[in-house]
């Protein structure tokens, strides 16, 4: 049994994405980040960095005891060794889903992310800033686009390659950007929606986060790293 704590953001439907997939059982705890629950104790236990997604394995290969993991990029790594599935056990098969995906843990989420922080989130308007992430944004699906010319998915067959860069593809118009720009990209990512576990995790997420728009408080409470109980004092 995988216990994940999760929210419905990018990085955590990266982890519900592979265990559908998967078939792997797992129980969901919710951890809102909207109301800070994610700077609570006991989830700092399992995940000292304060930012979902994070695992606990109850039955991890060989025994022992639970192992906990924080960091979408090695949950992903940790369950697709976990289970032989959407990580070639070849060298350079292996090297080539690798490296993709630390291009998405290292650049699209990141620059996806101040994206989305400076055009809505911001308490005030940075013309600068706006530009120079949505700008990077665009380059990174250019990257993406170009890597999409001549393949179906990201590194070969399906994989957690894949599955770490979609969910960062879903709010494109959010982050300025049109996929029609992109005729590769688009493809590859309307592919991955039409899969039944891609459905099965986003329908998942409606049921436990009904109400996704949070306040602009309680957004930059959470986009600065405060808890309610800091912006109290």
């Amino acid at each position: 049994m995988i216990d994940l704590y999760y929210w419905t953001t990018p990085n955590g439907h990266k982890i519900t994405l592979f265990l559908e997939e998967t078939g792997l059982p797992y129980k969901i705890h919710p951890v809102n980040i909207s109301r800070g629950d994610q700077f609570k104790p006991e989830f700092l236990a399992i995940a000292p960095n304060n930012r979902i997604p994070a695992i606990v394995d109850q039955a991890p290969a060989g025994g022992g005891a639970p192992i906990p993991l924080f960091e979408s990029g090695a949950i992903l790594l940790y369950l697709a060794e976990k289970t032989g599935r959407f990580l070639p056990t070849d060298l350079r098969g292996r090297a080539e889903v690798s490296q993709w995906l630390f291009w998405q843990m290292g650049g699209l989420g990141p620059m996806a992310g101040q994206n989305h922080h400076f055009s809505g989130y911001a308490p005030e308007r940075l013309p600068y800033a706006i530009e120079r992430y949505v700008k990077e944004t665009n380059r990174l699906y250019g990257v993406l686009d170009k890597r999409l010319a001549d393949r179906e998915f990201v590194a070969g067959d399906y994989s957690i390659a894949d599955m770490a860069a979609y969910p960062w593809i879903v709010p494109h118009a959010k982050q300025g950007q049109d996929l029609n720009d992109f005729p590769h990209l688009k493809r590859w990512f309307d592919a991955i929606a039409a899969r039944p576990a891609t459905r099965r995790a986003y329908a998942l997420a409606d049921t436990i986060n009904t109400a996704p728009s949070v306040s602009d408080e309680a957004s930059r409470r959470i986009l600065f790293g405060q808890t309610a109980q800091n912006t109290a004092r």
